[in-house]
């Protein structure tokens, strides 16, 4: 028979996991956000700084050292900073999948136990 109160209180957890989800989601956008202007903002300062000593420069020499210099430190700077957003980004996710892995754990476990087995027709 059909409980309207269980009904209810089913129906308040779906909602309140839902919120959950969509808070903890937002934040992580947010972190994530903040850490690509935080690395903008650093980067354009160090090409800025970059450039002034570089126009300093007494011989091409010297430059070009700086210029190795330069591009070597903000390629591993970018690489390092990539794999710090992939892995806020897997966070992200797994913390947005994390509040329906039970249910669906229980719905497919559920169905799975209900279900009949399919024997191949005899040809």
């Amino acid at each position: 028979m059909f409980n309207f109160d269980d009904a209810n209180r089913k129906s308040k957890e779906a909602v309140d996991t839902a919120l959950r989800a969509y808070t903890d989601t937002a934040r992580g956008f947010q972190a994530i956000a903040a850490e690509a202007a935080e690395y903008s903002k650093k980067s354009f300062q160090d090409a800025v700084t970059h450039f002034e000593t570089l126009a300093g420069a007494k011989s091409f020499e010297a430059a070009f050292e700086l210029q190795t210099s330069y591009v070597k430190s903000a390629y591993e700077n970018f690489v390092s900073e990539t794999t710090k957003l992939g892995e806020m980004y897997a966070n992200l996710a797994k913390s947005a999948y994390k509040p329906y892995e039970a249910p669906i754990a229980a719905s497919v476990a559920k169905t799975t136990k209900t279900a009949q087995p399919v024997t191949p027709a005899a040809a």
